[in-house]
């Protein structure tokens, strides 16, 4: 996902990549982050919902960020 992520961010304006792709970038690697603490964690249920809150984060800020027309995704799949 960071991986093809980043693909992704490089699509936006000089402008966003400053402030929402920063903020993609971040929620991307909080989402791995989490993944790997609850695969830790012997009691699972507050990471998972807080894994769960950030990803609704990052699917949100796709969306805006498709909306915008920073992100096509046609695109990235032909690289």
């Amino acid at each position: 996902m960071i991986a093809y992520g980043y693909v992704a961010l490089r699509q936006f304006p000089k402008f966003e990549r400053h402030v929402l792709a920063a903020e993609m970038r971040n929620a991307m690697w909080e989402v791995l982050r989490l993944i790997v603490v609850c695969n830790k964690r012997y009691h699972k249920k507050t990471t998972l919902q807080d894994l769960d809150a950030q990803l609704d984060l990052l699917r949100t800020q796709v969306r805006i960020s498709k909306q915008l027309g920073y992100i096509d995704f046609k695109a990235i799949r032909n690289k």
